[in-house]
């Protein structure tokens, strides 16, 4: 079995990047007035607010 250190460097592996991450512009329209509530949810921005579900997030 090939070990983790000679498999990372191998030519294949060598030029990849880590990882790149795509993140949707975001605008600062709308906000919580209920503080406590933003609290609660975990952000001030109701478009964030995407509950976890098991599945999908709401919209």
């Amino acid at each position: 079995m090939q070990d983790y250190q000679d498999f990372a460097q191998t030519e294949r592996f060598r030029e990849q990047s880590l990882a790149v991450a795509f993140v949707k512009w975001q605008y600062f329209d709308r906000v919580y007035d209920d503080l406590e509530k933003a609290y609660r949810i975990g952000t001030i921005f109701p478009d964030l607010n995407k509950p976890f579900t098991g599945r999908r997030c709401v919209s």
